[in-house]
């Protein structure tokens, strides 16, 4: 047995990525969430500014390059009438029918048509450098102003919110607190001494303090790797396969964990078992007197023993009902009814 508290396997804190006010909260505490759905929103008018001056950039940038792309083209043209040129008037000169003044100016001219078609080329690539840029801008922008949108992570409860609208929220910042409901499970302290007797898959009971009277099935899920230094005990998750109607995150139960199993055994009430000097035993009506009986105990559960020794199927167990009834003694005259 490990006595524990009610915990979800998955949570999340609903917190937003940016700093900023909240206008609305979609959601209150208890309400159930689909993976994707909106929880709340953050005020965006001015990342929406931020974005439509960043498409006013990237417009103008891609601009930009359709004008580079003109100068480049007219740069290749006069680029390939001087080398036209240059041809015919070395051509020219050596039919010595232009003079070599000529021909420096041909080459001056091809010359400079390079130095524009490298020049048009380059101012072309930082153009669609900023465009780039200007790319990259507008992606900032609009995923600042998704995040002023939060979604659920994935579906589940809502078991605490903490903001409302107006609240000034920082990243980080607590608003709402999300569980998962298909895993809940008692994590539950379990002395060390019983950890070579546990396993994953072992079948569990829950009894919950809230209803004392009623147990849930359960199944241990993992056992912890780490012991308490002081208390020496160590966790065990038991899933609680089925809830109470009414449930909190944080609620104490007790895990009652199924480690052996026998058949056709002595069964005895727990509480019907009284010790003497440490010895467990039970008063037995023997001839119409009390006698009590030492008894060795085997498998125990929640409300009753395996008697190994000392009692046989049939016996007659007295108890003292009612805190004014007179105490047992050995040898007390008891009757049966």
């Amino acid at each position: 047995m490990g006595t524990g508290t009610l915990e979800a396997r998955r949570q999340a804190v609903i917190s937003p990525k940016i700093s900023g006010l909240i206008t609305s909260v979609l959601v209150d505490q208890g309400d159930r969430v689909d993976a994707g759905q909106e929880l709340l929103r953050l005020d965006d008018e001015d990342l929406r500014r931020q974005v439509e001056v960043s498409e006013s950039n990237l417009a103008a940038a891609r601009a930009g390059v359709d004008r580079q792309i003109a100068d480049r083209q007219r740069s290749e043209a006069v680029l390939a009438q001087a080398r036209i040129d240059y041809r015919r008037v070395e051509d020219l000169v050596a039919r010595s029918s232009a003079s070599s003044f000529e021909l420096d100016k041909a080459t001056e001219a091809l010359r400079v048509a390079e130095a524009d078609l490298s020049r048009a080329e380059a101012a072309l690539i930082e153009t669609e450098k900023q465009v780039i840029a200007a790319e990259k801008t507008l992606e900032y922008h609009v995923a600042r102003l998704g995040d002023t949108v939060v979604t659920a992570p994935f579906d589940g409860l809502i078991v605490r919110r903490d903001r409302d609208p107006g609240s000034i929220v920082m990243p980080g910042s607590l608003v709402l607190t999300l569980i998962a409901t298909d895993e809940l499970w008692i994590s539950a302290w379990v002395d060390e001494t019983e950890m070579d007797r546990l396993r994953p898959g072992q079948p569990a009971r829950v009894v919950f303090r809230a209803q004392p009277n009623q147990s849930y099935v359960g199944e241990v899920a993992r056992l912890g790797r780490e012991a308490d230094r002081e208390t020496r005990e160590f966790l065990v998750d038991v899933w609680v396969r089925e809830l109470p109607a009414n449930w909190a995150v944080g609620q104490r139960a007790e895990a009652y964990i199924e480690v052996a199993r026998k058949q056709d055994v002595t069964l005895l009430p727990a509480h019907l078992v009284s010790r003497r000097d440490g010895q467990p035993g039970a008063w037995v009506a023997s001839g119409g007197k009390a006698q009590w009986r030492a008894i060795t105990l085997g498998l125990r559960g929640h409300e009753v023993v395996e008697v190994v020794d000392g009692l046989a199927a049939g016996d007659a167990i007295i108890f003292v009902a009612g805190a004014k009834a007179t105490p047992l003694a050995p040898g007390k005259r008891v009757t049966i009814r």
